[in-house]
């Protein structure tokens, strides 16, 4: 073994220290951001000649060992858009590259992160504080996500379109024996979201038979009438109090078949201006004793009377769910699933590339990216309103600056030493 291979195996080893100690400081530097994964060290020999009798100084190098796999800490976050992922798996993101005319555009190329802290943009992208999008599925109108394409999520301020009530519940009891008529108001929505009034009128006519007026000013006035009989089905026999059929149905009335156990239901039709507006009225079940029924109270009693029209929304807010589900919420109280957030996870995530802004690109060695819905294929669970931090221990990094420092300063003795021998070597001479 040469002094000078001394020397250059000795300056190697001071090379590859001061790696792990940029190593070191990169994660020092970088242990409250949030999503980073840090960087350990693993040095490997290179061996110049090794045998039974003969071993000359190599080298050593120092190599990333990346912990892409290893969590950080989970912590909440006030902001209602912020995501964590408890488990494996990356959220897939999209670069924004420029906008032109309020459209932007993306890099074609698929990136993926940890870094859970979105928030709204001004164009209406979900966005990290790196500047990365969000990915998801969009959804249909039923809010059931198309997994054949994943894209950019964008949250609009578009109004929600009102809704024209189509069907009316009512829960109550007229009184056994009544001789009064009785009313009861509900209004309902048109196909414009404007609510419209009808004044439901009970009228007894004889024994266990009530006459049905619904009547809407703005709707041609009265709709029809039909006679709800109570405890007369023709089959089977039905219990008395409870709706046994219909009869006499006149204007836009028809009532279902009397059948034992299926819905009481009535329909009807009125026209508020934009055409003839189809509801129907469900009064419970033929012979059972739920909906609309006649016992012996001593007034008419509503229980429920509810109608699923729902008129003009204004954006309020946008949530995201447990299972990936982005939902704008509108001022009058609906919601609409527009996309799902999925997660993908690869056989080696250790191995993809690392880029700015704690994001990754998928590798040969990473393995194919495989795009799941949450908690599902080895996928983790979405931690909602909640942040994943950085996975440095500050602890165990300073262990590893002390050990680098006194390596580094090992390997200076030695090409100190080398060098005094050299120069001793030169002294010979004299």
């Amino acid at each position: 073994m040469s002094l000078f291979g001394a020397m250059t195996t000795a300056i190697t080893g001071l090379s590859a220290q001061a790696r792990a100690l940029g190593h070191v400081s990169d994660n020092v530097a970088n242990s409250q951001t949030a999503g980073f994964k840090r960087v350990d060290t693993s040095f490997v020999s290179y061996l110049t000649e090794s045998t039974q009798s003969v071993h000359r100084s190599g080298s050593v190098v120092a190599r990333p060992d990346y912990t892409n796999s290893i969590s950080g800490p989970i912590a909440q976050s006030e902001n209602p858009l912020s995501l964590a992922i408890s488990g494996q798996g990356f959220f897939s993101v999209a670069l924004p590259t420029g906008s032109a005319n309020g459209q932007v555009s993306f890099d074609e190329r698929q990136f993926y992160t940890r870094t859970g802290d979105f928030q709204l943009d001004l164009n209406g992208y979900m966005v990290n504080s790196a500047g990365y999008a969000l990915q998801g599925w969009s959804s249909d109108a039923t809010g059931e996500p198309d997994r054949t394409q994943i894209e950019p999520i964008r949250v609009s301020d578009l109004v929600f379109n009102p809704i024209a009530t189509s069907n009316i519940d009512l829960s109550a009891n007229l009184p056994a024996g009544g001789t009064e008529a009785v009313s009861t108001p509900r209004d309902v929505y048109d196909s414009l979201g404007t609510l419209q009034e009808m004044t439901f009128t009970w009228t007894p006519n004889g024994a266990n038979t009530w006459t049905l007026d619904i009547t809407a000013p703005n709707g041609g006035g009265s709709l029809g009438t039909v006679d709800v009989l109570f405890g007369q089905a023709a089959s089977p026999v039905v219990a008395d109090g409870t709706i046994g059929g219909f009869a006499n149905a006149t204007g836009s009335f028809a009532g279902a078949a009397s059948v034992a156990g299926d819905p009481a239901i009535l329909s009807f039709s009125a026209d508020f201006g934009q055409g003839a507006q189809a509801m129907t009225l469900n009064l419970g079940a033929f012979g059972e004793a739920r909906g609309l029924t006649q016992y012996n109270e001593e007034e008419y009693t509503v229980r429920n009377f509810e109608q699923n029209g729902v008129p003009l929304g204004s954006y309020s807010s946008v949530g995201i769910r447990e299972n990936g589900d982005v939902a704008i919420n509108y001022d009058n109280g609906q919601s609409r699933v527009i996309a799902r957030v999925p997660i993908t996870t690869f056989n080696a995530p250790d191995m993809l590339q690392r880029l700015d802004g704690q994001a990754f690109m998928r590798t040969v060695e990473s393995g194919e990216a495989r795009t799941s819905d949450v908690a599902s294929n080895g996928a983790g669970r979405l931690a909602i309103s909640s942040i994943e931090g950085s996975n440095v221990d500050i602890a165990s990094e300073f262990s590893k600056l002390i050990v680098a420092q006194r390596a580094y300063t090992a390997n200076t003795k030695i090409v100190t030493a080398t060098d005094e021998m050299l120069q001793d070597t030169i002294n010979m001479r004299r």
